[in-house]
């Protein structure tokens, strides 16, 4: 375990816990079954199933060679035909097949298989909204095969797990209540006509996105299908299908050629921080399954001829290339050194300068998030709703993520909240961005970075805010003036709802309202569940600077 550990590391994955379950046949027995959960980059598409992993593993570690995915050698009138029909333009225009003959099935082999296709569902294929995978026993079927756009009424066929046939527009009432097909529904209920697959006899063989017909389910003892090339009786060898448009243009699929790209050696040294000889780079990059030849540029450079092959559709630049290299290489054996254009930007320099100071003076940095509630943005802090100026998320995923906060303090009190059995007073503060409606930015919005501090204890402790407010300006090199100076700072009395009523006071800079502090407001802490008397400040740093 200890050695498949740092192999999953080495190669850039991560072995993130191990299981031992007991299997329900073997109970009495007491044989265990081992469950490794891997974590993998979401971009390599071919580490999403076990054979994939497995054999890039075995490729990394010199076991067997980079496989070479090849199409069958079969004329063109040989080759099973796809047609298109004119009317998949007005909803999922495309279409592409594959054939796999001689596939040796078993459960586990199978398993694997449909669990890819739901993984590729899932990520690349955007939960079936670009792309809808489907796999058929092409025994059980015959070519050529017609790809249409029909209105509903007139597709019936009985779907995948279903003992009774269905018209297509009463199919998506019946998954209405269906848990894992419901949410696809959408991308095509309320279009005019439905895409649909049929072979030469009229048999449905798919309803794409939402699901395959019955007919052509694969099964254990399916053998001609159209993934895993890696367990057909040729391995690695693809039978390709035409498929015809409604224009007259014909395309041969898959393309499983690989395609070529040049880098340069010193490119890949530069980027991934090594040194490193033409042939150690070249057997390196054949550890990742990329075939690199050398050449000599125009002006003498040693250059690679880097062939990506089908499996890798991560790999879509130079930088691609050279992480390889760089993962190949070892993370661990890369020399540590600061680039040096490093540069820190002034306003990340003069918060980290503020963060010291606050720190100094007792207070325990938190850092809470920067997506909130509506509710704690604008009602438990006592706030009317600001829509000139909040953020607001059109389809958050949660209720309590639903806007860019626009102040520190509700996440502030949050974390008092939690900790209201921590003992007294509890001193926090927070260095962080808030975001506002900006019609100027390119984006709409825009950032402001914000410092905020909050005492809880016995007492309100006001006077300990205040003495930090002072002790902000003094670092800062700002003198206390009177009331309509603009050269420094001062304070003048507030009227803001999350704050008592005159226990509040705004902090005016060089003449501009840059923050407020005071005692928060009873119905605000009651609002958070915090039983203690709290004081709290909130200002713009960007102000400084």
């Amino acid at each position: 375990q200890e050695e498949f550990d740092e192999l999953c590391f080495e190669f850039g994955i991560e072995l993130d816990d191990v299981e031992k379950n007991l299997k329900e046949e073997d109970e009495i027995g007491g044989n265990e079954e081992i469950i490794y959960k891997i974590d993998v980059p979401a971009n390599p598409y071919d580490l999403l199933c076990l054979e994939g992993l497995v054999q890039s593993l075995r490729i990394f570690c010199g076991i067997d060679s980079v496989p070479n995915y090849k199409l069958a050698g079969i004329d063109k009138e040989s080759m099973l035909k796809m047609h298109v029909k004119p009317e998949t333009s007005m909803i999922r225009p495309y279409v592409v097949c594959a054939v796999l003959r001689g596939i040796d099935f078993n459960e586990a082999r199978y398993n694997s298989f449909i669990d890819l296709q739901d993984k590729l569902h899932q990520n690349i294929c955007r939960r079936r909204t670009l792309v809808a995978i489907g796999t058929h026993g092409l025994d059980t079927i015959e070519g050529p095969f017609t790809y249409e756009a029909l209105p509903p009424s007139e597709i019936e066929f009985k779907p995948l797990k279903q003992v009774e046939t269905f018209k297509a527009d009463k199919l998506m009432e019946f998954y209405k209540s269906d848990l894992k097909l419901k949410k696809y529904l959408h991308i095509i209920e309320d279009s005019p006509v439905f895409p649909v697959i049929y072979d030469r006899n009229r048999i449905v063989l798919s309803l794409p996105p939402i699901i395959n017909g019955a007919h052509s389910a694969i099964s254990l003892k399916t053998k001609n299908v159209t993934m895993f090339s890696v367990y057909c009786k040729q391995k690695f060898e693809v039978e390709p299908v035409e498929v015809t448009y409604p224009d007259a243009k014909s395309y041969i699929f898959p393309e499983l050629s690989p395609y070529g790209m040049n880098v340069s050696l010193s490119y890949i040294n530069r980027i991934a921080g090594v040194s490193l000889k033409a042939n150690k780079v070249a057997g390196l990059l054949n550890k990742m399954q990329l075939h690199a030849e050398q050449s000599v540029s125009e002006d003498n450079e040693c250059t690679f001829v880097v062939c990506v092959p089908p499996t890798r559709s991560d790999v879509l630049h130079a930088c691609d290339v050279a992480e390889d290299v760089a993962i190949a290489y070892g993370f661990n054996k890369i020399p540590k050194q600061t680039p040096a254009s490093l540069k820190p930007l002034p306003l990340n320099q003069f918060s980290d300068l503020i963060r010291t100071e606050i720190a100094l003076c007792g207070y325990t940095e938190v850092l809470t998030w920067i997506l909130c509630s509506y509710k704690e943005n604008f009602t438990m802090l006592n706030r009317k709703d600001d829509k000139p100026n909040a953020v607001i998320i059109a389809n958050p995923r949660s209720a309590d993520f639903g806007v860019v906060r626009s102040s520190l303090m509700a996440g502030i009190l949050k974390t008092a909240a939690h900790n209201k059995d921590h003992p007294k007073p509890i001193k926090i503060f927070e260095v962080g961005d808030v975001t506002v409606l900006d019609e100027l930015k390119d984006v709409g919005a825009t950032n402001h970075r914000q410092l905020a501090a909050l005492y809880c204890g016995a007492t309100s402790g006001f006077e300990l805010i205040h003495g930090l407010v002072d002790r902000i300006m003094e670092v800062t090199g700002t003198p206390f003036v009177l009331a309509g100076d603009n050269t420094g700072y001062y304070i003048e009395l507030s009227n803001e709802p999350e704050f008592l009523s005159g226990r509040q006071a705004s902090i005016i800079y060089k003449g501009k309202r840059i923050g407020t502090f005071g005692i928060v407001h009873p119905q605000v802490l009651e609002n958070f569940d915090i039983p203690d008397p709290c004081s709290f400040v909130e200002l713009n740093i960007e102000s400084f600077l």
